[in-house]
């Protein structure tokens, strides 16, 4: 096992957890963030601007789906054994930090890895007019299924970050083919949509509104330059909330009436009660882009989901040691909890 490694046991963990006879655990974090990185916002930018090392190799696979559609799928090479599904958020990829740390730690540990980019985040715009969101879990059955079809006595397991998350939450508790994977994390959800949307529209949030909000934007009009819209498309460049974007582009390209609808249908806080994967949850309550509010209680899981619940941390950050020698604890916490409950021929 890695040097690094320096947490204490889940078993540990457990000793200061809050547990609901009727639902899941909600139990405290050992995450301890670097001095000089309390605050959330440095949480949150500090692990974009830290070279993340060099991705391990890679294989570049295109599904093509059902639909007429495709989506790019990035495999580790040269490892065998379990297979780890791993879904980035709102607009990343593979280049992701947070994914090109986790592929380099699971290649390391010779996991095979795999990560099925959502439509139109490989570089390259799908052929269709829609597209993905945070409850767009079609694609994801589609994976598993063919994986399982592929090698069917191969474990699965599935790390989602975000919005990756939150797909990975929903289709836990929607599909009854969720038991195709051994286990899962789910890392700084969206629990909430409308919350989510609401939260980015004040103060320093505004930061990642605008960032995340502008490549939406840019890559909707890249794609619209190839593919014929279903309705007449708004002034793209004058939406200007995830609200407003949402209601005119992702709602109703995706069968929503529109933005609460969406928002309520697809907020993945309602579906963990009915998870039956071990599925692990790792979040903090600062989370610039969530409100502690929206954070789920114990009783809205169910006895298979473990919320790891830290105060500080900030959105997909969890940097702890020195800033001149950074460790990015979230990396270690995924890979030690899937050496943990993988088992290993």
């Amino acid at each position: 096992m890695d040097k690094e490694y320096s947490l204490t046991t889940d078993s540990e963990l457990a000793s200061t957890s809050t547990k609901s006879h009727s639902g899941g655990r909600v139990i405290a974090s050992e995450f301890k963030p670097s001095w000089l990185l309390q605050n959330r916002h440095l949480q949150t930018v500090f692990p974009n601007i830290i070279y993340p090392g060099p991705l391990p190799p890679l294989r570049r696979e295109r599904l093509e789906l059902p639909d007429g559609d495709f989506v790019d799928v990035d495999w580790t090479l040269g490892t065998r054994g379990p297979i780890i599904i791993v879904l980035h958020g709102l607009e990343g990829s593979t280049r992701s930090h947070y994914a090109a740390r986790l592929l380099r730690r699971l290649h390391r540990l010779g996991l095979r890895a795999a990560l099925p980019h959502f439509r139109g985040c490989s570089g390259e715009p799908n052929r269709l007019p829609i597209g993905y969101h945070s409850g767009y879990t079609q694609d994801l059955e589609y994976f598993t299924q063919l994986l399982k079809r592929r090698e069917p006595q191969t474990l699965l397991a599935a790390v989602g970050y975000s919005l990756g998350g939150s797909v990975l939450l929903k289709w836990l508790g929607e599909s009854p083919n969720s038991r195709r994977l051994q286990t899962a994390v789910a890392v700084s959800v969206p629990f909430d949509l409308s919350v989510a949307a609401e939260t980015v529209e004040h103060g320093m949030s505004q930061i990642y509104k605008w960032n995340l909000l502008g490549s939406m934007r840019r890559s909707s009009l890249r794609k619209f330059r190839r593919v014929q819209a279903p309705f007449p498309l708004p002034d793209i460049h004058k939406l200007r909330s995830f609200r407003t974007f949402d209601n005119a582009l992702t709602a109703p390209l995706h069968g929503f009436r529109d933005a609460d609808d969406y928002y309520m249908t697809c907020s993945s806080r309602q579906y963990l009660k009915n998870i039956r994967v071990p599925t692990l949850i790792l979040h903090s309550s600062d989370d610039p882009l969530m409100t502690p509010a929206s954070v789920p209680r114990a009783d809205e899981l169910s006895p298979a989901v473990t919320l790891e619940l830290s105060h500080k941390g900030g959105h997909v950050g969890f940097v702890t040691g020195s800033l001149l020698r950074p460790n990015m604890w979230l990396r270690d916490r995924i890979s030690r909890y899937l050496l943990q409950t993988l088992p290993r021929t």
